[in-house]
C-alpha cells in the first residue's frame, strides 16, 4: 500500500507498508523532509512495525514521538503528517496527480446560479461524470453567502442589505456568512473525489484542499498559512475563508470553496452583516474593519491578474484543462437556482 500526504506548508511525506494479521509491516517512510540526527530515519519507520492497523494518526504520532531520539529536530516534517501518510496508504487514497484536472471559468453569474452550480457539478463528480473541476466564479449582483446551518436573522440585517442591493443566499455546506461583491471578490470551488482526502480528519482536509493556494499566494510573495478551522491568514489579517461539503452518490465527492477578499467596503459589510462580539474576540480583533486584509494591498495586482496567476499556479503543480459547464448542468443548475436556491423556504430555513 501506498500514502502520500504534504504537509500543510511543509515537505511531502511518502509511506509504503504491508498488513498482515491486522498489523503494519514492512513500513517504509520517505519524503523530501529534512531529519537529524540521520539515526532518526530509520526510528520512523521502525516504530509503526506490528502497529494495529487500525491505529488513527493521533495513536500513530504518538508511537513515532515516543520513538524518536531525544533531540530529534524534524523540518518540513511532523509525526502527525507520518500518521494521515499511513492512514492515506490504509484507505488507498488517490493524490492530485492522479487526476485529469478541469478549469471552469465562465461569464457573471447569479448568486442563486452560484449555489445551484456548486452542487450540480460536484454531483457530477461524484458520479464520475465529469473530472475533478476548480471553477473560478464572477458575481453578476453583490451577495452575502450565508451557511447551511446559521440563522438568517442573525447574519444579516434585512434592511441594510435590501438598502444596498445586496442579494442574500444560502449555501449547502456549513462555515460562516460571506460578504461578496463583483470586483472585490475571488470565489473558487473545488469539486474533488472523496478518494483524494481518503485517511484525512475533516480539519486535515481543509489544509489539504487549501495548500496549493498557499503556494500561489507565495508565489505573488504574499506569506500566508492555514488558520484552523477554515481560515487562510497572514500577518496583516484574514485574506480567505473556506468550507465544505461531503457530497454522497456514486463514489462520493467533496465540495471545498473558498471566498478571497480582493478588496472591501468594509463600512457597507458592517452594514449589511450583523457581526457578533463573541466572533470578534475569537479572532482576536475588536473591529470588524479589521479582520480582512484585501489582496489588492498586499500584491498591488489587478483583481483579473491575482486570478490568472492563481490558475497559472494550480496549472503548474496538478495540471489543468480549460472546460466548461455543459448544457444539461446548466439546465440542472438554473432549475435549483428557481426551485431552491432563490426560495425563502430554504434560505430562511433557519430563520
Amino acid at each position: 500500500m501506498h500514502g502520500e500526504y504534504k504537509i500543510p506548508g511543509g515537505k511531502l511525506v511518502v509511506v509504503d507498508l504491508e498488513v498482515e494479521d491486522g498489523a503494519l509491516r514492512h513500513v517504509r517512510v520517505a519524503g523530501d523532509f529534512f531529519l537529524e540526527p540521520d539515526d532518526a530515519f530509520l526510528t520512523l519507520s521502525q516504530s509503526l512495525e506490528g502497529v494495529p492497523s487500525d491505529t488513527d494518526a493521533a495513536g500513530l504520532a504518538a508511537r513515532i514521538e515516543a520513538a524518536l531520539p531525544e533531540g530529534t529536530v524534524m523540518y518540513g516534517l511532523t509525526a502527525e503528517g507520518v500518521g494521515v501518510a499511513v492512514r492515506r496508504a490504509l484507505a488507498h487514497a488517490t493524490d492530485w496527480t492522479d487526476y485529469d484536472w478541469q478549469l471552469i471559468h465562465e461569464g457573471p453569474q447569479s448568486p442563486a446560479l452560484h449555489m445551484a452550480l456548486d452542487e450540480v457539478i460536484t454531483a457530477e463528480v461524484a458520479a464520475g461524470l465529469r473530472p475533478p473541476t476548480l471553477r473560478v466564479w464572477e458575481w453578476a449582483t453583490p451577495a452575502v453567502v450565508i451557511g447551511s446551518f446559521q440563522s438568517l436573522r442573525n447574519e444579516v440585517d434585512a434592511e441594510g442589505a435590501r438598502r444596498h442591493g445586496v442579494e442574500v443566499v444560502r449555501r449547502i455546506s456549513g462555515g460562516g456568512a460571506m460578504f461578496c461583491e463583483p470586483g472585490n471578490t475571488i470565489t473558487y470551488s473545488l469539486s474533488v473525489p472523496e478518494a483524494l482526502v481518503q485517511g484525512l480528519s475533516f480539519a486535515d482536509s481543509y489544509a489539504y484542499l487549501d495548500d496549493w493556494v498557499l503556494g500561489a499566494l507565495d508565489d505573488m510573495g504574499i506569506k500566508a498559512w492555514y488558520q484552523p478551522l477554515n481560515d487562510i491568514a497572514t500577518d496583516a489579517g484574514k485574506i480567505a475563508g473556506a468550507a465544505q461539503k461531503r457530497v454522497t452518490g456514486g463514489d462520493g465527492a467533496v465540495l471545498h470553496h473558498v471566498t478571497m477578499a480582493y478588496d472591501i467596503d468594509a463600512d457597507k459589510m458592517v452594514d449589511v452583516l450583523r457581526i457578533g462580539r463573541e466572533k470578534l474576540s475569537d479572532k482576536g480583533t475588536r473591529s470588524a474593519r479589521k479582520r480582512v486584509d484585501p489582496l489588492r494591498r498586499q500584491t498591488g495586482l489587478p483583481r483579473e491578474a491575482v486570478i490568472e496567476r492563481m490558475i497559472d499556479s494550480f496549472r503548474t503543480r496538478h495540471g489543468l484543462t480549460a472546460g466548461q459547464v455543459t448544457e444539461d448542468e446548466l439546465a440542472t443548475a438554473q432549475h435549483l437556482a428557481r426551485t431552491k436556491f432563490s426560495t425563502p423556504e430554504w434560505t430562511a430555513r433557519v430563520p
